[in-house]
């Protein structure tokens, strides 16, 4: 092979390599950082004009409910990896298989609940204009309008 003959295929390699890599990196960061929309905290922090008074009752309630969230996500956790321990076991109607499913319905079901309470708990907080505004947040995000 000639020297101007190998240089040429050491340039195509790196450039194919630089390529790879760059389109690697930009996917990733693109993924990693996709852009998203305030988040329901910022909306209703920074987009409701809130008094002192609400800002610190709904400071309140949003940690009360980081609470309640973290037991009942810690609830969910446990469901999954009983779930796991049932399909591991490889029995398709198993009493296990279908007490994992039921505890892991109950599970997301009482954490989808405190959600909805704990939204509709900071909407008792709101003014009427401000509600208007919460709802329709809410109900983009719920189905994804606008998004």
């Amino acid at each position: 092979m000639t020297p101007g003959l190998r240089n040429l295929l050491i340039t195509i390699a790196l450039v194919v390599v630089a390529a790879g890599g760059g389109a690697w990196l930009c996917a990733r960061y693109v993924v990693t950082h996709h852009a998203q929309g305030p988040s329901l905290h910022d909306m209703v922090h920074k987009g409701l004009d809130l008094t002192s008074d609400q800002s610190r009752r709904l400071d309140e309630i949003e940690k009360t409910y980081a609470v309640e969230r973290g037991r009942l996500e810690n609830e969910v956790r446990a469901a999954n990896r009983e779930l796991a321990t049932a399909i591991r076991k490889g029995e398709k109607d198993s009493p296990e298989l279908n007490a994992a499913i039921d505890h892991l319905h109950m599970a997301m079901g009482a954490l989808q609940k405190a959600t909805i309470g704990h939204v509709f708990d900071m909407r008792a907080v709101l003014t009427p204009q401000q509600a208007k505004t919460f709802d329709a947040e809410i109900t983009s995000a719920l189905t994804e309008e606008g998004r």
